[in-house]
């Protein structure tokens, strides 16, 4: 009966314990929130993950095959309207806007295939869709040539324009105007327009400063730049005439062709400006890995030949005898935390997937999202691993696992110099936005609104609409250099580097000021973040830098100053928070938080950076225009990699800007939110930084010459408006002798007010006299600091009158006939006030 007691008990302990674990596992179960999934094994995730294709329940649960199977059940068998269906067995839908963009997004690529061009476009042997008026043009525009086959005789120009020498027409108004429009330069040569051949640009600066190089062309590039191997002019005129450098036999030839000391290649130090000094280095005497062996002495060995009863370290370190044979993992694992690797000698402690070890024995949890590329858009690193996600707007790509944007195919437009281009960058569509131009330089966009801004550098104008062709500012501008528009405020801004400002004015031009023309050398692109106020541009002059600032003008501050040349494009990143730029100088594409930190390079080389001049980022992608190569490219902004040509043989191609709804994303209008409009600005209301949550939305400005009044929002003449005018009169003239009479009055009054003054001065010292005590008991009863002074002063009473500074004169004023006015200078030492006495002395 015992052994049977004891048996029942055994049975009810166990059932008891696995009723309790039961309970626990439940018990965890609950603890997940409602939109949470729950893991076998207790753990809880986010139950957007669930059926996802990605485990993330460390026991996959997560994607088990009964754990999907309902939720294929719950699954509509129809994509909606705006999806695609990719059909067969993978039932994945996806964006509409992404079918025929040359990425297959679907695993059996449906989404590719039976692709063709709108009606009435061209399409290229490389399936790129081009507008009728680029099929025979003369020029390469699909970039294979196709679009220039089976062409009959040369286009015939219109009555209005001029055949160039190259068979192509330009407006006739355009010759002879001092810039050559023509590819060959025919429509300003010496037979049609006389003179030597030469024309001067109106665009380019009569001299060049002091410390700049004037290139053929008419351009102004740094002395420093003639020579330096580098071509930085376009005719590239400062390579030419050059010396030919040579190093000596104990120096580096960097690949610009300057010269360092030998001892400075592959010392991890970029000494060369071009970086070539540690490229291809390699470490040879690096002894790591599990193939390596390094003896005591500073030998390396193949591990093979480790206790192989061989001594192939000079100093045998690779034979000991009591390490040979043994293995340390036996002994509680080495002391390693996971996973433990016996090594020929000793032995050596690793990490599962997704740890990395914390010391020689210890595995933690890597921290994927540290590094910068791990994803497009959001990171969230959790135990072991990470999950990739999107903003609001953006979708997964099933493939790729990149972030691409939802809603309507994004396109590219650009300026080509004599027109503006747009290129689909989903169906790869080629067309023209605007034509006629003289030389289209900078521009954005109203994507809200379906507007084009432009700046014309020949013509020192900024127009609208491609349509009408809307002129907007056209009176004080020199040479300006980039356009950005507050989409929020209704606001544009630009560059002017013949002035050396940046100036604002209203989106209808009829309101404008100045606001930032100190400390600017070689102003060039600028770029807006309306939702939080602030401004950027790019300078390359002297000292090339990008800066930033309020959009109303304040909090100006310098956010990149080194390793930077000839900063020449900027654009930001809106949903990354990052402010990209290309050098033209240092051919690299780089970038920057909001802050001015955590710096990266993208892309660096001389070969796929000719001399970029614009760029633009959206989703994975970067875009730049490149006026050396005369082209249009694009790369992965995470890799660098995956260069390709958008658009070829163009005509001096600049700015560069992406159309799409995300990258002007929606915002309140903070100069509209209340029931008075323009936020009560008699002028220019402009978004103000928004540094803390106290910070104003806006402030009012004034046109140039004027100032704010009392109330912040109306304007007054500034003070220099404010002051009378000194009229000088014509010289011969005679002055009127009345404009004088206030002067000299003025003059008159001032010397008999001085006179007045210095002789009641005088007056008073004749009619003072000072004493001096010295007085032991004083000293005794005050302050170290205080000095004993006795002023003698007459009155109508009687005699003089002594002023004394302390209460204690009977001693010395004894035999003094007069009467002591006696003053406590301070507080007595038993801290009384100030007091006054009156002593008769006999």
């Amino acid at each position: 009966s015992r052994w049977r007691m004891l048996g029942v008990l055994c049975l009810s302990a166990c059932f008891h314990s696995w009723v309790f674990f039961c309970f626990c596992v439940r018990a965890a179960r609950k603890t997940c929130a409602p939109e949470e999934f729950a893991c076998l094994n207790g753990q809880c995730v986010p139950g957007r993950w669930r059926c996802d294709g990605e485990p993330e329940c460390p026991d996959g649960s997560d994607e088990a095959e009964e754990t999907c199977s309902k939720c294929e059940t719950t699954r509509p068998l129809t994509c909606p309207l705006e999806k695609f269906d990719c059909g067969g067995s993978s039932n994945k839908c996806v964006s509409l806007s992404w079918r025929c963009d040359g990425e297959k997004d679907c695993e059996n690529g449906a989404d590719e295939e039976d692709c063709a061009c709108p009606s009435g476009e061209f399409m290229c042997a490389n399936r790129k869709c081009l507008a009728p008026v680029y099929v025979c043009d003369g020029d390469d525009d699909c970039g294979d040539g196709s679009d220039e086959l089976k062409c009959g005789s040369p286009p015939s120009c219109g009555p209005d324009q001029l055949r160039c020498n190259t068979s192509e027409c330009v407006p006739l108004m355009w010759s002879c105007d001092g810039d050559p429009d023509c590819a060959d330069g025919s429509d300003e040569g010496p037979g049609r327009c006389g003179g030597d051949g030469a024309p001067r640009p109106p665009s380019r600066r009569a001299n060049c400063t002091a410390g700049e190089f004037r290139c053929a062309n008419g351009e102004c590039v740094r002395l420093t730049w003639k020579c330096d191997g580098d071509p930085d002019c376009k005719d590239k005129s400062d390579e030419s005439d050059c010396p030919l450098l040579t190093c000596r036999p104990d120096e580096f030839q960097c690949g610009d062709g300057s010269c360092i000391h030998g001892t400075k290649q592959c010392n991890k130090v970029q000494d060369c400006l071009d970086h070539s000094d540690e490229s291809g280095c390699v470490n040879a005497t690096k002894c790591e890995g599990p193939r390596k062996f390094l003896c005591k002495n500073g030998e390396c060995i193949d591990s093979s030949k480790v206790c192989d009863s061989v001594k192939d370290c000079k100093d045998r370190s690779d034979e000991p005898k009591k390490e040979c044979g043994l293995n340390e993992c036996m002994i509680n694992n080495g002391g390693c935390s996971h996973v433990c690797m016996d090594r020929p000698i000793g032995f050596e402690c690793q990490c599962p997937a997704g740890y990395r070890l914390l010391d020689k024995k210890t595995c933690g949890d890597i921290d994927e999202c540290e590094n910068p590329d791990a994803c497009s858009q959001i990171c969230i690193n959790y135990k072991g691993d990470f999950k990739c996600e999107c903003y609001e707007g953006y979708e997964m790509d099933p493939v790729t696992k990149t972030c691409k944007a939802e809603g309507k195919s994004p396109y590219l437009l650009f300026t080509n110099r004599h027109e503006i281009r747009r290129i689909d960058l989903m169906k790869r569509d080629y067309s023209q936005v605007v034509s006629t131009q003289k030389n289209a330089v900078a521009l954005d966009l109203d994507v809200a609104n379906n507007r084009v801004f432009w700046c014309d550098r020949f013509h020192r104008r900024i127009y609208s609409d491609p349509a009408q062709q809307v002129l907007l500012v056209d009176s004080s501008l020199k040479t300006p250099a980039g356009l950005a528009l507050d989409w929020l405020q209704h606001n544009l801004y630009w560059t002017d580097s013949g002035d050396k400002s940046i100036s604002v004015a209203s989106v209808d031009g009829t309101k404008r000021r100045v606001l930032v023309n100190t400390e600017l050398s070689e102003p060039r692109a600028i770029a807006l973040d309306p939702h939080h106020g602030f401004m950027y541009w790019s300078d390359w002059g002297t000292r090339a830098k990008i800066e930033k600032a309020g959009m109303n003008g304040v909090d100006r501050q310098v956010l990149v100053a080194d390793s930077i040349e000839w900063p020449n494009g900027i654009t930001l990143d809106v949903a990354n928070r990052r402010l990209y730029w290309v050098d033209s100088k240092l051919h690299l594409v780089a970038s920057v938080d909001l802050n001015g930190a955590h710096r990266r390079t993208h892309i660096s080389s001389a070969e796929r950076l000719g001399h970029p001049y614009a760029l633009a980022v959206f989703e994975d992608r970067i875009y730049w225009t490149d006026r050396d190569r005369a082209a249009v490219f694009m790369a992965n902004r995470l890799t660098g990699q995956d260069v390709h040509a958008l658009a070829e043989n163009l005509n001096d191609p600049h700015d560069i800007v992406i159309f799409h709804q995300l990258r002007q994303p929606r915002g309140p209008d903070s100069c509209n939110l209340g029931s008075v409009a323009n936020g009560g600005c008699e002028y220019l209301c402009l978004k103000a930084p928004q540094i803390t949550e106290h910070s104003p939305k806006y402030t009012c400005a004034c046109p140039d010459g004027q100032d704010l009044g009392p109330d912040m929002r109306a304007c007054e003449p500034g003070e220099a408006d404010a002051a009378p005018h000194v009229t000088t009169a014509p010289s011969g003239s005679p002055e009127s002798p009345t404009a004088l009479i206030p002067v000299v009055a003025t003059v008159v009054f001032g010397l008999v007010c001085a006179g007045v003054y210095l002789a009641w001065r005088n007056w008073r010292r004749s009619s003072t006299k000072s004493m001096n005590f010295d007085n032991p008991v004083y000293r005794k009863t005050t302050g170290e600091g205080e000095e004993d002074e006795i002023h003698i002063g007459r009155t109508d009473a009687m005699g003089h009158c002594y002023t004394h500074t302390h209460t204690h004169t009977h001693t010395h004023s004894r035999h003094l006939s007069r009467q002591f006015w006696v003053v406590r200078g301070g507080r007595s030492p038993a801290g009384g006030r100030r007091r006054r006495k009156t002593l008769r002395v006999t």
